[in-house]
């Protein structure tokens, strides 16, 4: 008995104490034990009043007694963050699989880290980056990127997994079929477009399977991300509906939309007029849905009008459309406020200022927020005279299809976001970023969250730190390393269609569209830059990243200049020097592949394994594996316009995908020389064709699991073959 009552003695306690426990601190101490093991005991978390209300955080401590303060779970996390990056020289990646390296006794804080936020709202990805990067990820993928995002201050992500459970429901209660339902939705890597009415029905019908899965993930995302102070930003209903829906309401105002991606007519999308009164019923039924499932923070992204041919260009239609849908979503919610992109308003050269402004005033009051999508190329608020007072974000995109190119205007970003604190008004509400995908170039990202926030020096300085950060220790070789590719590499905004002549469809001058290299930096200094990384002392997951990373950009680089050597040879018809030359390049490819595996960032077979894992059987296993095989190459079908959209240099597609196109290329061109004709170059393009698709089409696992080897040696091995022939 008296067993009985101490333990109910302990377990009471146990729950007062829990209960006192203030939920941010408590988060923020499950955090740390996440990203710091069995070292998060060093560290005392502790919640603070700011008088500005302001973001806030200070970190101050002795050697294993580290206090970090803020005002919420998300303040003390950039506060771990600031010190793990420029005390502890640590970084942690937004990629699950990179462990974070720390010393075995924390560091004590010199003096005091201290600042606060310069912005309320810091945003975070894009419809895209859900295609590119996320299809395939269960939890623990998303787990760290959640703790990578409160980390580095964001609080505003977007949050659009697992809609189809909810439109599935909304469209049965409509009365259409499963089957109808199914002909609507894509496969799991083209839902992005999907979900901004680009295309329909490609590569569906998803299986009962992901959507169900998917939505018992977006409870787990939501959950973890709100309680890390954060503000998701969950789906609207924008006008989107199956085809279908017209025969069950003939009366609706339903038009098919323009099509979009060289996809053919059967999947065009068919949008809903925001005008037709039975627009506010669905977005009321979506809604009300969504928050059963979901819960709700009353912000929600719509974006009807993404790359697509609208039926009129006048200011009349475009406020009616922006009033109605607004109106639509205060009557389901009145707290609602609308988010949308405004890539449109830089894409769609139809947009005039007088159209543009129409559009917005049609909403009330700061009941619209926009993201200034693509600042670091165009300012759409200098085009819009500031948004026209209503609230916006300025927003660094920086990459396109996952392409994997080192790339970013650094100091030219950090200018803009000066310049835009100090001009753009004070209806400019946060900073973000609206990445397609989860690249190459963390650096862009995680400085330009420090950008919002008063912690970062001078530019030189801060690369330093991320220097220190990347390799465990300060080491004046990787420094200078940094500082280089600051001067010379990370000069020029990303750009659609990037990537180096290895990705390309083959062809003996130039390359194709979705295939461009735009480098301004010259490749014998990348060269030295990676010799210098590797006199280093660096050690841990993100030193071998960018041995890995920069080693890539290297050897990538200098294909382009074997392969121009073969159609040197082969217009002098020098067929013992094409054969020199072809040798040459496949060799450098076998080794850009071998270094390629020595990360598991640049895998293609965690990709694909990845995506089988979803399914339940042998036939969904194959058909997740041939929509992640699709989006990386011919995007859409075998003659697609997107084809290569989303290159990126991957152990086991570098292997079994983009050598091989360029052994078939250079055995042709080599035919035609040995039997006197002209190389037919349309002839090769649909052989070339036909091998994308088959590959496509497979499930041939040869040559996708690269073995992997320690990257130091191997970048070492392949810096001292390639010195000589670069530099």
């Amino acid at each position: 008995m008296n067993l009985y009552r101490n333990l109910l003695a302990g377990l009471t306690a146990l729950l007062l104490l829990g209960a006192c426990t203030d939920p941010d601190v408590h988060a923020a101490k499950e955090l740390a034990s996440r990203v710091l093991g069995e070292r998060a005991g060093q560290v005392r978390f502790e919640k603070i009043d700011t008088p500005s209300g302001t973001d806030f955080y200070e970190v101050e401590g002795a050697e294993g007694a580290v206090v970090i303060r803020g005002n919420d779970a998300g303040a003390m996390a950039v506060g771990l963050n600031q010190y793990l990056k420029n005390v502890c020289h640590s970084s942690v990646s937004w990629f699950a699989h990179d462990g974070v390296s720390l010393p075995e006794r924390l560091p004590a804080v010199p003096g005091k880290l201290t600042a606060e936020a310069r912005c309320d709202r810091r945003f975070f990805l894009n419809y895209c980056t859900f295609g590119y990067t996320m299809p395939w990820w269960g939890w623990p993928e998303w787990e760290r990127l959640i703790d990578w995002m409160a980390l580095n201050g964001v609080n505003m992500p977007l949050a659009i997994t697992g809609q189809e459970a909810v439109w599935q429901r909304v469209w049965r209660r409509m009365g259409l079929t499963d089957e109808q339902i199914g002909a609507y939705f894509t496969g799991p890597a083209h839902l992005p477009w999907h979900r901004m009415s680009n295309v329909d029905g490609w590569g569906g019908p998803l299986p009962q399977g992901w959507i169900d899965g998917q939505e018992t993930l977006q409870r787990r995302i939501l959950e973890r991300e709100r309680s890390l102070g954060m503000t998701p930003v969950l789906p609207a209903f924008a006008g989107h509906v199956p085809a279908a829906l017209k025969a069950r309401y003939p009366e609706a105002d339903i038009m098919t939309m323009s099509s979009w991606g060289g996809f053919g007519d059967k999947y065009r999308s068919s949008f809903l007029s925001p005008t037709d009164p039975l627009f506010p019923g669905i977005q009321r039924e979506f809604l009300a849905e969504q928050t059963r499932l979901y819960g709700t923070d009353h912000i929600y992204g719509a974006d009807p009008l993404n790359e697509v041919q609208l039926p009129r260009w006048d200011a009349e239609y475009l406020a009616s459309v922006a009033g109605h849908i607004y109106s639509s979503l205060a009557e389901a919610d009145p707290e609602a406020v609308w988010l949308q992109m405004t890539w449109h308003f830089y894409y769609d050269k139809e947009w005039t200022d007088a159209l543009r402004e129409a559009f917005m005033r049609a909403v009330p009051g700061d009941r619209l927020v926009s993201l200034d999508y693509y600042c670091e190329n165009t300012e759409v608020w200098r085009m819009t005279d500031r948004y026209y007072g209503k609230p916006y974000i300025w927003c660094y995109l920086g990459n396109f299809g996952g392409n994997t190119m080192l790339k970013g205007n650094l100091r030219e970003t950090g200018r803009r976001i000066e310049q835009a604190f100090a001009e753009g008004g004070g209806n400019l509400c946060g900073v973000g970023s609206t990445l397609e995908a989860l690249d190459v170039n963390p650096l862009m990202y995680e400085y330009l969250f420090d950008k919002a926030w008063r912690h970062i020096g001078d530019d030189a300085t801060w690369i330093d730190a991320y220097a220190d950060s990347h390799a465990g220790c300060e080491d004046a070789d990787f420094r200078a390393a940094w500082r280089w590719m600051l001067d010379s590499v990370y000069v020029d905004c990303a750009r659609l269609g990037q990537g180096t002549v290895t990705n390309s469809r083959p062809s003996l001058r130039g390359v194709i569209r979705w295939t461009q290299p735009g480098n301004s930096y010259d490749n014998a200094g990348l060269c030295r830059v990676w010799g210098r990384m590797l006199r280093a002392e660096g050690h841990g997951a993100m030193y071998d990243f960018d041995l890995v990373n920069v080693g890539r950009q290297v050897l990538g680089n200098h294909f382009a200049v074997l392969r121009d050597a073969f159609t040197a040879a082969y217009e002098r018809r020098d067929v013992t020097a094409m054969r020199t030359r072809k040798a040459e390049m496949m060799a450098l490819l076998d080794d850009l592949d071998r270094l390629l595996a020595c990360h598991p960032t640049f895998s293609l077979s965690r990709w694909i394994d990845a995506a089988r894992a979803i399914g339940t059987s042998g036939a969904e296993s194959d058909y997740y594996e041939q929509n992640a095989r699709n989006i990386l190459t011919t995007w859409g079908d075998r003659d697609q316009s997107l084809n290569d959209y989303a290159n990126r240099t991957w152990a086991g597609l570098v292997a079994t995908y983009y050598k091989p196109r360029w052994e078939l290329f250079c055995d042709a061109v080599l035919e035609a020389v040995e039997s006197d004709v002209p190389f037919d170059e349309a002839a090769f393009t649909e052989r070339c064709k036909d091998f994308e698709w088959a590959w496509v089409k497979s499930t041939d696992k040869s040559g996708l699991n690269a073995e992997g080897s320690a990257a130091k040696p191997v970048a070492g091995m392949l810096y001292a073959k390639y010195k000589s022939q670069i530099e």
